[in-house]
C-alpha cells in the first residue's frame, strides 16, 4: 500500500444507478465505493452487477481508487459478486460485516479461482460489535488486505448507540480498528455522515477523524466532497514546516548531530518520518 494514497473523500455509488455510475467520472473523490450491498434492493442486486462490471469495463475513472463493495459471502448475492469483481477491473473488493480473518480468506479463494489478478485488493467493512473486537485478527488475515472502512451506521445500530456530536460511542470501535489497521500497516477510512443539511456538523465530524488518525472519509453525497478533501489535506502552513524539518534533519545529520532545533521544536527521526509521510501525501494530492 502507498501511503501517500490521498484518500481523503471516498464516496458510496449505488450499483442500481447508472446515473450515479456515470457521475462519479466526473467528480473531486479521491475514492469511489460501487456498492452492491447496502444501496441496493433484493430485486435490483442481479441488474446492479451487471451495471456495475460495464461501467468498470468501459472506465474513464481517472485517478479515482475503485473499490466494489459486494453482498457478504453468507447471502445468496455474495458469491455470484466475489465473481464478477474478480475480473472487473475494480483496485479492490470490499467485504461487508467483517467479523473474522477466515471471512477474509474465504473471499481470497473465491476470487483466487474466478482469476482475479494479483494486484486486487482486499478490504473489509468493520461494523459490528464482534468485527471490532476481532480487529487485529482481521488486520492480519491476509498479504492481500489493504484497508479497513469503518461502517458506524451499523455499529452504533448493534451498539443501541447514539449518533452524538463527538461520537463519544464510537470511539472505542474507531480507536480498536485504528490501532489494528495501523499495526498491520493498513490504510483506514472514517464513516459516513447522514445529515446532510448539517454541515457545521460535517466538517466536524472529519476534523475529529483526521485528529484521530484517519487517511479519509466515507461519503454519502457529492455535496460533501469539497469539506473532506480540504480536512483531511494537509494544510500549507504543515507542508512548508514538513519540508523545513526533513531540510534541516538531513543538515545535521551531515554534521553528525542526531537531534535539531526547527522553531524551537525539537525534532527527531520521527518527526522526520511523520514529515516525509506529509509531504509526500501534499505531493500525490498536488500530482492529481
Amino acid at each position: 500500500m502507498s501511503a501517500a494514497r490521498p484518500r481523503r473523500s471516498v464516496l458510496y455509488m449505488p450499483g442500481s444507478n447508472a446515473r450515479a455510475l456515470e457521475k462519479g467520472r466526473t467528480l473531486d473523490a479521491d475514492g469511489l465505493i460501487l456498492d452492491l450491498e447496502d444501496a441496493v434492493s433484493p430485486a435490483q442486486k442481479a441488474e446492479a452487477r451487471t451495471q456495475v462490471v460495464a461501467a468498470l469495463t468501459e472506465g474513464g475513472y481517472g485517478h479515482r481508487e475503485i473499490l466494489l463493495r459486494v453482498n457478504g459471502l453468507e447471502t445468496a448475492w455474495g458469491e455470484d459478486d466475489l465473481r464478477a469483481a474478480a475480473t472487473a477491473g475494480a483496485h479492490g473488493v470490499l467485504l461487508p460485516k467483517v467479523e473474522s480473518a477466515e471471512t477474509v480468506l474465504r473471499a481470497q479463494q473465491v476470487l483466487e479461482g474466478a482469476g482475479a489478478p494479483a494486484d486486487l485488493e482486499l478490504w473489509c467493512m468493520m461494523e459490528t460489535p464482534r468485527g471490532i473486537l476481532r480487529a487485529e485478527a482481521i488486520a492480519d488475515s491476509s498479504p492481500k488486505l489493504r484497508g479497513f472502512v469503518m461502517g458506524t451506521s451499523d455499529l452504533a445500530k448493534d451498539l443501541h448507540a447514539a449518533h452524538t456530536a463527538m461520537r463519544l460511542p464510537m470511539l472505542v470501535g474507531l480507536g480498536t480498528c485504528l490501532l489494528a489497521a495501523r499495526a498491520a500497516g493498513l490504510a483506514i477510512l472514517d464513516g459516513v455522515y447522514l445529515d446532510l443539511n448539517d454541515e457545521d456538523g460535517f466538517r466536524a465530524s472529519c476534523v475529529q477523524g483526521a485528529e484521530l488518525g484517519f487517511d479519509g472519509k466515507t461519503l454519502i453525497h457529492p455535496k460533501q466532497l469539497a469539506a473532506a478533501n480540504e480536512v483531511f489535506a494537509p494544510s500549507e502552513d504543515a507542508v512548508t514546516f514538513s519540508r523545513r524539518v526533513i531540510e534541516a534533519h538531513a543538515a545535521a545529520e551531515a554534521e553528525g548531530k542526531g537531534v535539531v532545533l526547527v522553531d524551537g521544536k525539537l525534532v527527531e527521526n520521527l518527526h522526520v518520518e511523520a514529515a516525509h509521510r506529509l509531504v509526500a501525501l501534499a505531493d500525490a494530492i498536488a500530482a492529481r
